[in-house]
């Protein structure tokens, strides 16, 4: 497989309230990934940007949300988001930790 292929398939980290927590309890890190990307896509990835080693990867498909603004009706995107675990005593630092 070529590396380029992987730069497309992680988006962005999620750092909200709850993939804290379940890094915290779980060793499991989430990420925003393509719509088009596989579990397989997903711990290539990740083994290659962060040289960890991967255990499992959950995949989540979360349909976006219809808005009304006014009388008019928006619809936000739909988002694919992966939760990552890791082996045990292997972490990925973001933002200022790295």
């Amino acid at each position: 497989m070529s590396i380029e292929k992987y730069y497309n398939v992680l988006l962005a980290p999620v750092i909200s309230e709850k993939s804290t927590l379940v890094g915290e309890q779980a060793n499991q890190y989430v990420f925003k990934v393509s719509k088009r990307a596989n579990k397989e896509d997903v711990k290539n990835a990740i083994e290659l940007f962060f040289n960890v080693t991967v255990t499992a990867v959950r995949i989540l498909n979360r349909k976006g949300k219809e808005k009304r603004y006014g009388k008019s009706v928006g619809r936000r995107v739909n988002e694919k988001k992966a939760y990552v675990s890791l082996k045990e005593n292997q972490s990925i630092k973001f933002g200022a930790e790295a």
